[in-house]
C-alpha cells in the first residue's frame, strides 16, 4: 500500500446528507448552465450583472446567514437554494410563461412550471448513475425545491408525487428561509443592475418608503450619490442587511434552533419565516413598482420579446421535427411523450444556446 492510499479508502461519506446533496447540485450540468440564463438582462449585455447562477449564490449565501443564526442547517439551506432556479427556461420568467403557453395552446393542460421542472431535473432528467436518473437527493431537499414556503397542491402532479410529499403541508422551515432568501436577493441586485444599466435611477425609486430609509442609511456615512459605484454598493449592503435583521428580529419568536431541520407545519398553520406586516406591505409596493419602472422598460421588454419569439420558433420547429433533438433528449422519446421532451430540452438550453439554435432555424433575430 503506497503512503497516501489510506486516505482516499473511506468507507464512509465524511458528509451529511444535505453538504452531498449540495455538492451533487454545484457538479451537475444544469447548474453550470445557470451562468448563461437571464436574471433581468440577458447574459452578453454585459459582464457585471447577474444571471441566475450568480442569483442563486447569493440566495445561498444569505440563506446559510440565516439558518446559522437559528441553529437550523446550513448544509440543507444550502442545498435548496443552489437548485431552486435549474428548472428556469431561457429568458427568465417570460420564458417560462411562453413555453407554458405554447404547451396549453397544443392542448397540454399541464404546461410548465419552473418549480416543478427544477424538480424534474434533479429527480429525473440529470444522469449521474448507471442504476437510476436523477442525482440522487435527499428527500427534505427535494421537498424544498418542489414547495419552497407554501404547500403545492397542483392537479397535474403525479400521484405519486403528491402520496409521497403531502402536498398539503408546508416544506421545512429551511425551504421557507430559502424563499425568503430568494426574495431579499432578487430585489436588492435587481435596483443594483437596474441602476448600474442606466434603465432606473434613485429618484425613480422614491415612492418606495422602503427606499427612501435605506438611502438616508446610506447618506449618513457621508456618501454622495455621484459616487456611483461607492453608493450602489452600500444600498445594496444596507438594503440586505435591513431585510435579513427585520426577519430576524419577526421571526425569532416563531423558531427555536431545537426545531427538527426536515420538520413540516400543516397547511393552516402561520409561516414562522417572514417580516412584520408594515414591512411586508412595503416589499410588496417595492415590487409593484420595480415592475413598472424596470421589468417593464423599453430596452427589457424589447429584449424578452425576442425571448419569447425564440422560444416559440425553438418549440414549433422542435414539435414538427424532433430528430433536431440531441441524442440524449431524442432517446427519451421512447419512455416519455414528444411535447414533455421538447419542453424539457428548451428549458434545458442556456440563452445563449437557445438564440444561437433560433437562429440556425430561422436566421438572425
Amino acid at each position: 500500500m503506497q503512503a497516501n492510499e489510506r486516505f482516499y479508502k473511506i468507507d464512509k461519506d465524511f458528509r451529511n446528507p444535505y453538504a452531498r446533496d449540495r455538492d451533487r447540485i454545484i457538479h451537475s450540468g444544469s447548474f453550470r448552465k445557470l451562468e448563461y440564463k437571464t436574471q433581468v438582462f440577458l447574459n452578453q449585455e454585459g459582464d457585471f450583472f447577474r444571471t441566475r447562477l450568480t442569483h442563486s449564490i447569493e440566495v445561498s449565501q444569505i440563506a446559510r446567514s440565516i439558518t446559522s443564526h437559528f441553529g437550523l442547517n446550513e448544509s440543507l439551506a444550502e442545498a435548496i437554494a443552489l437548485a431552486h432556479d435549474l428548472g428556469h427556461t431561457p429568458f427568465g420568467h417570460i420564458g417560462g410563461d411562453t413555453l407554458d403557453e405554447c404547451l396549453r395552446k397544443d392542448g397540454f393542460k399541464n404546461g410548465f412550471e419552473h418549480n416543478f421542472q427544477s424538480f424534474r431535473v434533479v429527480s429525473s432528467l440529470e444522469k449521474r448513475y448507471k442504476g437510476f436518473d436523477g442525482l440522487n437527493l435527499t428527500f427534505a431537499t427535494l421537498e424544498g425545491i418542489l414547495k419552497h414556503s407554501y404547500p403545492y397542491k397542483k392537479n397535474f402532479l403525479p400521484e405519486w408525487i403528491d402520496e409521497k410529499f403531502n402536498l398539503e403541508t408546508h416544506p421545512s422551515i429551511e425551504a421557507m428561509i430559502v424563499d425568503r432568501a430568494d426574495e431579499i436577493a432578487y430585489m436588492s441586485h435587481d435596483i443594483d443592475d437596474g441602476i448600474n444599466s442606466g434603465l432606473i435611477d434613485f429618484d425613480d425609486l422614491r415612492e418606495s418608503k422602503l427606499i427612501v430609509e435605506i438611502l438616508q442609511k446610506v447618506k449618513s456615512e457621508g456618501i454622495l450619490e455621484d459616487e456611483d459605484e461607492m453608493f450602489r454598493y452600500r444600498f445594496s449592503s444596507h438594503l440586505i442587511n435591513h431585510l435579513i435583521y427585520s426577519l430576524l428580529e419577526y421571526s425569532k419568536g416563531k423558531i427555536k434552533s431545537s426545531e427538527v431541520m426536515s420538520a413540516t407545519i400543516s397547511s393552516k398553520d402561520e409561516i414562522p419565516v417572514g417580516f412584520a406586516p408594515e414591512l411586508e406591505t412595503k416589499i410588496k409596493k417595492l415590487k409593484k413598482l420595480l415592475f413598472n419602472k424596470l421589468y417593464q422598460h423599453q430596452d427589457i421588454v424589447i429584449k424578452m420579446f425576442a425571448g419569447k419569439q425564440a422560444i416559440r420558433g425553438l418549440y414549433g420547429a422542435l414539435m414538427q421535427e424532433e430528430k433536431m433533438l440531441p441524442k440524449f433528449f431524442y432517446e427519451l422519446l421512447d419512455k416519455k411523450q414528444k411535447h414533455r421532451v421538447v419542453a424539457d430540452y428548451i428549458a434545458h438550453m442556456s440563452d445563449r444556446r437557445a438564440l444561437s439554435l433560433y437562429n440556425e432555424m430561422y436566421g438572425k433575430l
